[in-house]
């Protein structure tokens, strides 16, 4: 792979900006405030990950030419969906190597993708977990004298909601601060509200953050219940990314504080996930996967959460839904989803 020639100065981030549209007209019921969606399946690596891995993948090749200049700088990640694609996007931004440890069940799409990156791809495991020890065992096993390694978790680093943050940035130079309300994120392992947090408070946003996890990953709830981090033994649900076993401790002290941003949890089912799924592929043209879907409830078939959770809405606010995307999903995925609905649907 061809080395990047980098001077020790800032680097830009692989990230982009994206769009913030209006859908208040477009919703299929009329909502009680303006709704946006802030687009961040345009992201190259189809999600917001690409933000928070960006930039600690950035942040650790600055720190490496500090410091090691003389180092073969490398990327390690282990995903089977949207973190590992934003290493692999990131490592060939920068042009330095990558390898990413996915599960033997990881989809032919991802696989393809990554390897449209350059990234060397190793399988082990039937779980993200398996993956990761392996991974570990990989990184173990290095030269780190001749080596700089750059590991990837999905979400659990300090530089990874940082990079998150910037979101928030953009929204409010599209939109001002003036009448936000507040923001809609799904919530799997608390990188991207962690960063949402950050962003409102370093944007004087005082609003009301909705997290919607679904029933079959009740990792916040089930945190929340304990009031203290914990580890789900099993985590199976439809909305695969946010299947995490556990949180961070920085997501159950944001939570816990209300001086500033109030959040709130809503669980919802699966289907209601594949639901708005198939609606914002029907009223936007796009296709994102179930865990971007279980924000969209609020806007396309859960909007009673939006009235549950918002107090006193008035026409002028302004609420933000982040259609945080993927690449794990296809259009045949999208007709197998309907299937599923149509079934649950034979059962009630």
């Amino acid at each position: 792979m061809e080395t990047l020639d980098l001077q020790p100065t800032a680097l830009r981030s692989p990230h982009v900006k994206t769009s913030l549209i209006e859908v208040t007209h477009k919703l299929p019921t009329r909502p009680p405030c303006r709704v946006f969606f802030k687009n961040e399946l345009e992201q190259p690596s189809g999600s917001f990950k690409l933000r928070g891995i960006g930039n600690l993948v950035r942040t650790s090749i600055e720190k490496a030419h500090r410091e090691h200049p003389n180092k073969t700088i490398h990327v390690f990640a282990s995903s089977g969906g949207n973190a590992g694609l934003a290493a692999g996007y990131s490592a060939y931004f920068y042009k330095v190597k990558c390898t990413v440890v996915l599960p033997v069940i990881s989809k032919k799409s991802v696989q393809d993708k990554l390897r449209s990156y350059g990234a060397e791809i190793v399988l082990f495991g039937n779980t993200i977990n398996e993956a990761d020890q392996h991974l570990k065992n990989l990184l173990n096993s290095i030269d780190l004298e001749q080596i700089y390694p750059i590991y990837c978790h999905p979400f659990n680093n300090p530089l990874i909601w940082e990079g998150h943050s910037t979101l928030v940035d953009e929204v409010t130079s599209q939109l001002g601060t003036k009448n936000i309300k507040g923001m809609v994120c799904s919530f799997g392992g608390g990188g991207l509200y962690n960063g949402i947090y950050q962003g409102m408070e370093r944007n004087n946003i005082n609003g009301e953050m909705l997290l919607i996890e679904t029933l079959q990953a009740p990792t916040l709830t089930e945190t929340l219940q304990a009031d203290k981090i914990i580890t789900l033994s099993s985590v199976k649900s439809l909305a695969t990314s946010l299947a995490c076993s556990y949180t961070t401790e920085k997501s159950l002290e944001y939570f816990k504080n209300k001086s500033q941003i109030h959040s709130k949890l809503e669980t919802i089912d699966d289907i209601d996930s594949l639901r708005a799924c198939v609606a914002y592929n029907k009223n936007c043209k796009k296709v994102v996967e179930p865990a971007c879907g279980a924000a969209l409830t609020v806007a396309y078939n859960r909007m009673d959460l939006l009235y549950k959770s918002f107090s006193n809405l008035k026409q002028d606010d302004v609420v933000v839904i982040v259609v945080c995307g993927g690449s794990c999903t296809t259009d045949k995925d999208l007709d197998e989803f309907q299937r599923i609905i149509r079934r649950s649907e034979i059962k009630l």
